[in-house]
């Protein structure tokens, strides 16, 4: 995005081009036309642009994303805003006053932090994320200062807390080697000597974790969106799963954990949030539904009673069918069912290819789980509840 026609955006004159690529309507070579007539194809580009950018950013921002604004690529990154209200709101609840964000993209967890009532500041090396962010922090009406700055070679010391997110793409597309990042690891493990927030993949090793940090997991309405580490007086625990959903948000840490063995399939079974299993939590889910593993290797959960927790989905048992193909498509044709919905955990099988090599054409609706249970092979034939 060019810097000069966001800025343009942000006139009299551009926010009215905005409202108008809003409203209008027909198909693009229409709306194109009709644009032109206010701006030049720059201006509309940059105005259709935005629009199409407000409309993806709902998912991450819900109705905020209307006022705000955004950079395909700063989009991407942008933490989703009921992640970035928790962390907001776990730094209030730790006395936090001032925040640096090193890397503050389009500003998303500038906003977060500043509506806690925290005084925060961004700093970033584009200078139209910078724009961006100023924009977003008036648009939401929201104190704040951002500036253009290598994240490196800010003093963070006269902050109390100083946030990172890295951005974990290379000119090669998303990298997954922290060495890549930017600011790279290197960066990130001196930032984590003080009281400090990184925002990591979830899929960052647990043994890259540096001791005495925490490793928080967040998942929202069931997707694992982020993992987060916790240093100096901000880590309480070594390992956190923050599951957020309709009914709020709740938390399990690995002091939650008393361990749990594996068991026979009982009349119950669980599959634990995506953040649970990342933080290597299952166990204490287990200990919470008074169940055990169906096997030491699978995240799946077993109990022969019926509890309702964040932290994982349930399901009844209805019955065991066979394993084995011929007989599971016997079974299946034999109770009717014609929609099956195949979950899998531990076994090499295709869900789309085993259900075409089923070919059934029943009434009835059916959940299977195909894994493993003690090291066997295991079709389970559940409802959820």
């Amino acid at each position: 995005m060019d810097l000069d026609a966001f800025r343009w955006l942000l006139t009299d004159d551009g926010q009215q081009l905005l409202a108008a690529a809003t409203s209008v309507e027909g198909d693009e070579l229409t709306i194109q036309r009709e644009l032109r007539r206010q701006a030049s194809p720059e201006q509309v580009a940059a105005a259709l642009t935005q629009v199409e950018l407000r409309r993806r950013a709902a998912a991450k921002f819900g109705a905020e994303a209307a006022r705000m604004y955004f950079t395909p690529d700063g989009l991407e990154q942008a933490t989703r805003l009921s992640v970035a209200r928790h962390r907001a709101a776990r730094l209030g609840a730790a006395s936090v006053s001032t925040l640096v964000d090193l890397g503050c993209g389009i500003g998303g967890d500038l906003v977060a932090a500043a509506a806690a009532g925290i005084t925060a500041a961004g700093v970033d090396l584009d200078p139209v994320r910078v724009a961006v962010a100023e924009a977003n922090l008036a648009a939401l009406g929201v104190p704040g200062a951002v500036m253009v700055a290598d994240a490196t070679t800010v003093d963070t010391t006269p902050f109390d807390v100083a946030y990172a997110d890295p951005a974990r793409r290379s000119a090669r597309g998303r990298t997954w080697s922290v060495d890549d990042w930017e600011p790279p690891w290197s960066f990130v493990e001196a930032l984590l000597r003080r009281d400090s927030c990184v925002k990591v993949a979830p899929g960052v090793p647990h043994e890259l974790l540096p001791e005495g940090v925490e490793a928080e997991w967040v998942s929202d309405h069931g997707e694992v969106k982020e993992a987060a580490l916790w240093s100096g007086r901000l880590a309480t625990t070594a390992r956190r799963a923050t599951v957020i959903g309709d009914g709020g948000l709740a938390t399990l840490t690995d002091e939650d954990d008393p361990g749990a063995g594996v068991r026979e399939v009982g009349d119950f079974l669980y599959e634990p949030d995506g953040a649970v299993i990342r933080a290597g939590l299952v166990t204490a889910v287990a200990a919470g539904v008074d169940g055990g593993l169906v096997d030491e290797h699978i995240a799946y959960l077993t109990s022969d009673a019926s509890y309702r927790t964040p932290f994982a989905r349930g399901y009844r048992v209805l019955e065991r069918l066979p394993y084995r193909e011929k007989q599971l498509r016997a079974a299946l044709r034999e109770r009717g069912v014609g929609v099956l919905t195949i979950k899998k955990r531990g076994v090499s099988v295709s869900p789309e290819e085993l259900r075409h090599r089923l070919a059934l054409r029943g009434d009835r609706t059916a959940t299977l789980v195909l894994t493993r249970a003690a090291g066997h092979g295991t079709a389970l034939l559940v409802e959820p509840f």
